[in-house]
């Protein structure tokens, strides 16, 4: 692997399945000085770019070839100088739960924040993105997503976006094709799985293989958080990553960043299941109870 510059600033990139709180923890911090993110939801196209027509995310060190590093280092450097050089570049891209080998090869300099949220929750929640109904339909956000694609690559997204849409809304199926991480086997597994039992196997192999890289890491690198203890606590999580990164901000200043977290959304994925879930609890079990939460539906986490 050819040697890169070291980056000026400290990649600072949050590891979660989607759904778990990626997005209020990376809006938390960027309220503090010293932090700023891409001005886009998510760059998947980044990431991707070079294993374009890989059918999942599951990528290792051996994806990180040369160009490929050479490619999403710049693109990280292209953000930072837009963005005025903050001390931390923060990334959300869900889909990096399943390649954390990947982004620590591209990325040596990088520092994690690893949250997990209940699984029974977060399938609720990402039930709703699977059919469609949490989309934001706006330009400016459609123009972000556009403006951080590689532009050789952006024909080939646009059509998939239209056509992972496409059979939805002409009534042909219940949900899109693809939404989120992919992991390996997910178009076969979409095919005879309901779509709660896809969300659960798709929360359950993010949070699978996350928790399994950073086992494998120096623990100064990572910091793990539970959203529920988060939503419950925001200025302790704000500190606790704070000290993790040995930086320090006035008590003022973490209680405005931790102002806006609510936790009006912890057990509402519990409370609403109904039917039958005993296939919920044998994708999500193992993980549920590696995690601490409760693998009874009922329970409170």
């Amino acid at each position: 692997m050819s040697r890169s510059s070291p980056l000026p600033f400290t990649p600072l990139v949050i590891i979660g399945a989607g759904r778990s709180g990626t997005n209020i923890l990376r809006d938390t911090l960027c309220r503090l000085d010293g932090f700023a993110s891409w001005d886009c939801d998510e760059i998947n196209p980044v990431w991707r770019h070079g294993n374009l027509f890989a059918d999942h995310d599951e990528f290792g060190p051996a994806e990180a070839r040369p160009p490929v590093r050479r490619f999403i280092r710049g693109a990280f450097q292209k953000a930072w100088k837009r963005l005025d050089r903050p001390r931390y570049l923060v990334e959300k891209t869900c889909a990096n739960s399943l390649r954390v080998p990947f982004i620590e090869a591209v990325l040596p300099e990088a520092r994690y924040l690893f949250i997990v949220r209940d699984g029974v929750d977060v399938v609720a929640s990402a039930q709703k993105r699977w059919r469609g109904e949490m989309e934001i339909a706006s330009l400016p956000y459609y123009w972000a997503k556009a403006r951080n694609t590689p532009l050789r690559d952006l024909p080939i997204y646009g059509w998939r976006f239209l056509s992972a849409r496409a059979s939805m809304l002409s009534g042909r199926r219940a949900h899109m094709a693809s939404w989120g991480p992919r992991f390996r086997g997910m178009d076969a597994r979409a095919e005879t799985a309901s779509l709660d039992e896809l969300c659960a196997e798709q929360w359950a192999r993010c949070v699978e293989a996350s928790d399994a890289a950073f086992a494998g890491m120096d623990a100064a690198k990572v910091i793990r958080i539970r959203y529920e203890d988060m939503t419950a606590e925001p200025e302790t999580a704000v500190r606790d990553i704070l000290a993790f990164l040995n930086e320090d901000r006035p008590a003022k200043a973490v209680a405005s960043a931790a102002a806006p977290v609510s936790r009006t959304s912890v057990g509402k994925g519990r409370a609403a299941m109904t039917g039958d879930t005993d296939s919920l609890m044998t994708i999500m079990a193992p993980m549920l109870d590696r995690l601490g939460y409760s693998t009874r539906l009922k329970d409170a986490a």
